[in-house]
């Protein structure tokens, strides 16, 4: 198998409030829509596909837990200042957010929460990593 992630999928309760916050609100496109999902391309071949609920259990077979999910999405950028931009963009939109600070590891971070509580970092990292994370795509 190779070394790669296509889709990352969120089982979220209200489809329309998530269309919401991430189409209307922070501008992102589309390239799916249908009733019980909306798949918005975020890098190079990876799609962050939104599933409602009732979508997502029919798909698995099983309905998602609840509570807070033990997993991080990460938004990386060049600058704490466009860190900071990206934070209060998403404030204005009242998604609850963590202030960005000097992180022990050598960056700079902070979080967000999305309309269904999935946490959002936003973060500049340092290094290799950062280097890589914000490489130019090529065709």
């Amino acid at each position: 198998m190779e070394q790669r992630v296509s889709f990352i999928t969120l089982a979220v309760a209200d489809l329309s409030r998530s269309r919401a916050f991430y189409v209307d609100g922070l501008g992102w496109g589309p390239i799916f829509a249908g009733a019980d999902v909306l798949m918005l391309p975020v890098a190079d071949r990876l799609i962050l596909s939104l599933w409602s609920v009732e979508g997502f259990t029919a798909e698995i077979g099983e309905a998602p837990a609840s509570g807070i999910a033990p997993v991080t999405l990460a938004h990386n950028l060049a600058t704490p200042a466009e860190v900071d931009a990206v934070l209060d963009e998403v404030r204005a939109l009242g998604a609850p957010v963590s202030p960005a600070r000097e992180r022990e590891w050598g960056g700079y971070s902070g979080y967000f929460s999305d309309p269904d509580g999935f946490r959002w970092e936003v973060a500049v990292n340092p290094g290799e990593t950062g280097d890589f994370v914000l490489a130019p795509i090529t065709p």
